[in-house]
């Protein structure tokens, strides 16, 4: 089941972290929800196993992100981080994610990255959007839901896209976003038990640099790269 009149949510995001959807699509982000659109977020874990940051910090981080981009929805379905799998109780939560909040697009991350839960939940997500367009899968009570598009967001790494979306108007919400994770990408030598890591190093500085990357060929000051999961249809004529 889809239609315009059944839609949910306009845009669904899996994250195996709570940062990972403002990393590699926060803009994007950002410009649907300016252009009118209802955007939600599901994080797959609490990141309970991050090197900086406990899980109360973590989540009132991600309740700011949320405010700055606006989303409709936020949630956590509170697997377990670095023991992400697919597997059936895994899943099904998020099979039972995507019926309730029928959305038009699903995006997930790359299933190319260096951190495995980024690309298990890639792998998971891609997992869960063909299974939840059958009836007979899961019978939960929520009638099948049929995405229109699903789409690869990148976290780490520098891909070549098959599709990019200018987001240089929006790209300084995109940037405040993910300052509001202070845990994860500030160095701060007063915090007990700080310790370096490839996000404390100039992070944020990379993610710019790579959505002006992505940007340079079609002369944008910002963009992100995405993959699709299948064929895209365009209008030519």
């Amino acid at each position: 089941m889809s239609g315009a009149a059944a839609y949910g949510l306009d845009l669904l995001v899996f994250a195996a972290h709570p940062d990972d959807a403002e990393i590699g699509m926060g803009g994007t982000i950002a410009k649907a929800v300016r252009a009118g659109q209802r955007v939600g977020v599901v994080d797959l874990t609490y990141a309970e196993m991050s090197s900086n940051g406990d899980v109360k910090t973590r989540q009132r981080e991600a309740a700011q992100a949320s405010r700055t981009l606006g989303l409709a929805v936020r949630e956590n379905l509170g697997l377990p981080d670095r023991r992400l799998a697919c597997v059936p109780d895994q899943l099904d939560r998020m099979v039972e994610a995507i019926r309730r909040h029928r959305p038009r697009v699903v995006f997930a991350p790359y299933i190319a990255d260096r951190h495995p839960d980024h690309v298990q939940c890639g792998r998971m997500a891609e997992e869960a959007v063909f299974s939840a367009k059958l009836r007979r899968y899961l019978p939960d009570g929520l009638p099948a839901w049929t995405v229109d598009s699903f789409f690869y967001y990148y976290i780490n790494g520098v891909h070549a896209p098959q599709l990019v979306v200018d987001v240089s108007a929006v790209h300084a919400v995109k940037m405040e976003a993910l300052r509001a994770y202070r845990s994860q990408f500030e160095p701060d030598d007063s915090v007990p038990d700080r310790v370096a890591t490839p996000l404390t190093v100039g992070y944020l500085d990379s993610v710019e640099a790579r959505d002006r990357l992505f940007g340079q060929p079609k002369r944008m000051a910002y963009a992100e790269g995405f993959a699709a999961a299948g064929p895209v249809a365009i209008e030519l004529f």
